[in-house]
């Protein structure tokens, strides 16, 4: 029996086009940012609007019915997976303020006293400090995108307003190896200035000591970008002062780092393979690329530059070792006068202190040969020789120079290089267990 009035089915695009789908679109379309659409759908290639035609009674078959029971399931399941979706992307309750869920960020307080100095300190003096290149190294990407950095990048420091450069024999090693004379373009260095810009510039060869592991290069740069160091006494340093190195660990420039000097008077075993006596050790971390750059002390005066680390890791262990700048401002000196580092010397050869003390001496530097027409010999000093009978005699002992004692042969070394050639030093020597002094007028090593 039909019914009155007839009922009249919504077609499948007005609940598409309802209010609640309406609601859930424009939900959607705010929260995601993206533009929603409805779908048009198909049944067996005919469109909905013919699919769900209404019967000849006014009402739907039950296929039709089912059909349309499940497209209303779709637009309710993607209504739920909206909101959800905006739900979350809201980051919670939509309530909550903002401000109420954020922390209190506490106002920058000021340093205290000793940091505000060593900030300073570090502000005043990294200008000093440079990056110092091999110009015959270069640097290789690895697979991971860093950079390896080449053994011979190190650090140095501005000497003058000249544009020197002080850095370590060893950094530039690859091309002092390879013969290049002064003058002769060895290495880059990088300049950081006052206004953060990094400049670059070529860099010659003045001179250099591989003994004192020292070198010296020239750039040619506008003096407002020539911050040069101050240069320190390193003869009056004490153990536990404080000390700052600043220099280019792993290729991370300007990097500073604070310790105390942890002891004096090291013998520094150079990568040069040169042994340097009086060395500064200090805790203060050095890392390959530290090499060349300053060591301060808490006036940011230069006191040594750094050198070298003992370690079994390649890495800092805590004690690292600088050249004293006493050392370091004699050897420049002299490198910038004469191309190099003039070392007197009384032109001896002297027993290692093994072999000293397996000839029972115990205390002085014995002599073992004399270099013909050389100082030692115009002084008179008595080389060690082989007896009559075979046996060893002793030659000389120095135990003194200019009345300061002498230990061992490395202290003859330190002691000469505080005198000039050319300088007449007192010698207190040891001869058939009788003290004898002798004059000599030093000479430039032969060595």
């Amino acid at each position: 029996m039909a019914r009155w009035p007839p009922v009249t089915p919504t077609p499948i695009h007005h609940i598409l086009s309802s209010p609640r789908a309406s609601a859930f679109g424009t939900l959607a379309a705010s929260t995601l940012h993206l533009a929603v659409q409805a779908p048009t759908f198909r049944l067996h290639d005919v469109p909905c609007e013919k699919a769900l035609k209404v019967n000849d009674n006014g009402g739907l078959s039950a296929s039709r019915r089912l059909i349309l029971v499940g497209l209303g399931s779709v637009c309710n399941i993607l209504i739920h997976d909206a909101a959800l979706a905006g739900s979350a992307l809201a980051l919670g309750d939509p309530t909550v303020n903002l401000k109420d869920v954020t922390p209190t960020v506490a106002p920058v307080p000021e340093l205290p006293p000793n940091e505000e100095r060593l900030v300073s300190l570090f502000e005043r003096t990294t200008y000093s400090c440079v990056n110092v290149y091999d110009v015959t190294l270069r640097p290789q990407a690895t697979l991971t995108g860093f950079i390896e950095i080449p053994e011979g990048n190190g650090s140095g420091i501005i000497w003058d307003t000249d544009g020197h450069i002080v850095t370590n024999y060893h950094v530039i090693s690859s091309a002092l190896s390879k013969g290049f004379p002064p003058g002769k373009v060895v290495a880059r260095v990088a300049i950081l200035s006052s206004d953060g810009t990094r400049r670059s510039y070529d860099a010659s060869l003045v001179g250099a000591d591989k003994t004192k592991d020292l070198a010296v290069l020239k750039i040619t740069a506008p003096t407002e970008y020539l911050r040069p160091v101050v240069v320190g006494q390193s003869s009056k340093l004490k153990v536990g002062q404080r000390c700052l190195a600043i220099g280019n660990p792993f290729g991370f420039d300007h990097t500073l780092t604070v310790g105390v000097i942890s002891g004096l008077n090291r013998d520094i075993y150079s990568q040069t393979g040169a042994i340097i006596e009086g060395g500064i050790q200090t805790d203060a971390a050095i890392n390959p690329g530290n090499s060349g750059g300053p060591l301060l002390d808490s006036r940011g005066n230069l006191i040594g530059i750094n050198t070298a680390i003992f370690t079994r890791t390649g890495t800092s262990a805590g004690v690292g070792f600088a050249i004293p700048a006493d050392i370091v401002s004699k050897a420049v000196s002299q490198i910038l006068s004469f191309g190099k580092v003039q070392r007197p010397s009384l032109n001896v050869q002297l027993a290692p202190d093994l072999v000293a003390k397996q000839l029972n001496v115990r205390t002085g530097a014995l002599v073992v040969t004399v270099t013909e027409n050389g100082a030692g010999a115009k002084a008179g000093l008595n080389p060690t020789r082989r007896g009559l009978a075979g046996n060893i005699v002793l030659g000389d002992v120095i135990v003194g120079i200019n009345n300061a004692p002498v230990k061992n042969a490395a202290e003859v070394t330190r002691l000469l290089d505080n005198y000039d050639v050319g300088d007449e030093v007192s010698l207190l020597v040891e001869r058939d267990n009788m003290k004898v002094n002798l004059s000599v007028i030093l000479e430039e090593s032969k060595e």
